[in-house]
């Protein structure tokens, strides 16, 4: 006779879980490397290529830049969430899970909760880079603000990768589609260069981007503590991608566990 799981007993599993990927990730911290290079690499790269072509220096660039940055990395880090549950389907480690009276639903959980630890290191570290190399935000709270919008956008979005987890056949899959997916949508935008200086039939493209937004609302949010329109977009952007795939992800997910 199945044992009923009650909410709890579920929540209490999630966390578990959660708890089960920290460890995962101390005892692999190979899987850390992107969290820990990608700030550093990609600031300093854009900072001094860039910022003396665009802005006119780099000092002058690091207000649009850091904020394009942040989105870019933590965005870019919830493909991450596709992948790994990916992997722990292909090795068997949810057939274990089955086995054991436990929510089915309380591993991916527990992952998605787990990756918001990554988003919140992107976005720690890559503003402790800015401010080592002359970003001087002016935002006050707006900062944490930022942060937080961030993280919680890319919780969301993290929702279409773990949905494209669990249908995928590999790994391999998963991040093929997801780079095909992220790089335009990253680079199409107003994350490096200002919109106005793309070709007119480009430039709506780039404007109507919801990256674009989120770049918008973190760099007022940052700069002056502002909390624009593009703030609230995102946040309806945000709810919407749930609303929309966390229901398909955890029916897809039921059926695989």
């Amino acid at each position: 006779m199945t044992k009923h799981i009650g909410l709890r007993d579920t929540v209490s599993q999630t966390f578990t879980m959660a708890y089960r990927a920290l460890i995962r990730l101390r005892r692999t911290p190979e899987q850390w490397a992107d969290v820990l290079l990608m700030p550093f690499i990609f600031t300093f790269m854009f900072a001094f290529l860039f910022g003396g072509a665009i802005a006119g220096s780099v000092s002058d660039y690091l207000p649009a830049l850091i904020p394009a940055i942040i989105v870019q990395g933590v965005v870019q880090a919830s493909v991450v969430t596709g992948t790994q549950l990916r992997e722990d389907m292909d090795t068997g480690v949810f057939d274990r899970f089955r086995s054991l009276p436990m929510a089915r639903i309380a591993p991916l959980a527990g992952a998605l909760m787990t990756d918001t630890i990554r988003y919140a290191a992107i976005t720690a570290l890559t503003m402790l880079v800015g401010a080592l190399i002359g970003w001087r935000p002016g935002g006050g709270w707006g900062i944490v603000l930022a942060g937080l919008l961030v993280i919680v956008t890319a919780w969301a979005v993290s929702w279409i990768w773990a949905l494209l987890g669990v249908t995928a056949r590999t790994a391999g899959t998963v991040q093929g589609i997801a780079m095909l997916i992220m790089m335009p949508l990253t680079f199409f935008s107003n994350a490096f260069v200002p919109t106005s200086t793309l070709p007119d039939w480009l430039r709506p493209v780039a404007d109507a981007n919801p990256v674009s937004h989120l770049i918008t609302a973190v760099r007022e949010l940052t700069i002056s503590g502002t909390v624009g329109w593009d703030v609230l977009w995102t946040l309806i952007g945000a709810v919407v991608i749930v609303a929309v795939f966390a229901p398909l992800t955890v029916r897809a997910y039921i059926r695989k566990a």
